[in-house]
């Protein structure tokens, strides 16, 4: 038996399903940001001691550099996606 208002999301509220297409969105950034932290460490840091050596920093330095291009690129990715998304639903709806 289905809830008043259809079930799943699709007949949810629009402003919980944008919500928690936004918290999704953060938990894969969140993700992301874990699997670069842990890939630059593993790359860049050879031995740990009380100060990096210009090495490490050089490295880390162009792992974050990286890492922030290709957030950059994922988040216009997703951007493009949502767009294309919303005039695709428009279309259909015409």
């Amino acid at each position: 038996m289905e809830a008043p208002g259809g079930g799943g999301l699709g007949g949810a509220d629009p402003q919980l399903q944008r919500f928690i297409e936004v918290e999704t969105q953060k938990q894969r950034f969140q993700q992301l940001v874990h699997q670069m932290t842990e890939l630059c460490w593993e790359k860049c840091m050879d031995k740990p001691g009380p100060k990096l050596d210009s090495r490490a920093e050089t490295c880390f330095v162009n792992c974050v550099e990286r890492f922030i291009d290709t957030s950059q690129f994922i988040l216009n990715r997703l951007e493009q996606t949502q767009k294309s998304k919303s005039a695709f639903s428009e279309s259909l709806s015409d």
